[in-house]
């Protein structure tokens, strides 16, 4: 998508929360209204903090959108569905769910279908996402009193699990807004394809 149809295209104001954890986990967003599926995966991703690393699915309705249909009885390609197509109606929620072993449930609610401004960013949220493989919403309250207690057991084998640190409460919109950007760089569409390429070792 180039700067003159992001600038013609209508915006949606989304919020997701994480189910299931309290205090919440949420963030508030916006994305072009005809972003699809597949790029809407991507974009969660960036604002929650996962790293992409499972499988995911959305649940609109009674319908299953996936990148891989064919490990979900009865799922569609979310690639080829536009979120617009799917959700019109302020107020209207889905469920998005990734990491199937973990089972990381979120709501998305549509909140405004004719956002003002014509970009893509993620304005407010609270709480940092939970760690990669954490082993669910149980696994995450045990890594929780782990980490803040340094007379756990397993304190010091989490910490460094996790890269040394993990502060809970921190919710960072410009680092966040910095890697929409990149996607957003990276992702835009060209006037050509790549064509045959060679590797050569």
């Amino acid at each position: 998508m180039n700067g003159e149809e992001m600038r013609e295209e209508r915006f949606y104001q989304l919020k997701i929360r994480l189910l299931d954890i309290e205090p919440e986990i949420w963030r508030r967003f916006t994305v072009p209204a005809c972003i699809t599926l597949d790029r809407l995966h991507d974009v969660i991703q960036i604002v929650m903090g996962w790293n992409d690393s499972h499988l995911h699915e959305f649940t609109i309705g009674k319908k299953r959108y996936t990148e891989f249909p064919e490990s979900r009885q009865d799922g569609l390609v979310c690639g080829r569905y536009r979120l617009g197509d799917l959700i019109k109606k302020e107020g209207r929620t889905f469920l998005y769910r990734y990491d199937f072993g973990d089972g990381w449930e979120h709501e998305l609610t549509l909140e405004d279908s004719h956002f003002a401004e014509p970009v893509m960013l993620c304005f407010e949220g609270e709480r940092a996402c939970p760690p990669e493989d954490v082993g669910g919403v149980p696994g995450y309250y045990e890594f929780c009193r782990a980490v803040k207690d340094p007379a756990h057991e397993d304190h010091e084998e989490l910490l460094e699990w996790v890269g040394g640190e993990y502060d809970g409460e921190c919710f960072d919109p410009d680092g966040i807004n910095w890697m929409l950007l990149r996607y957003l760089m990276w992702s835009r569409d060209r006037h050509l394809d790549w064509g045959p390429i060679e590797w050569h070792e």
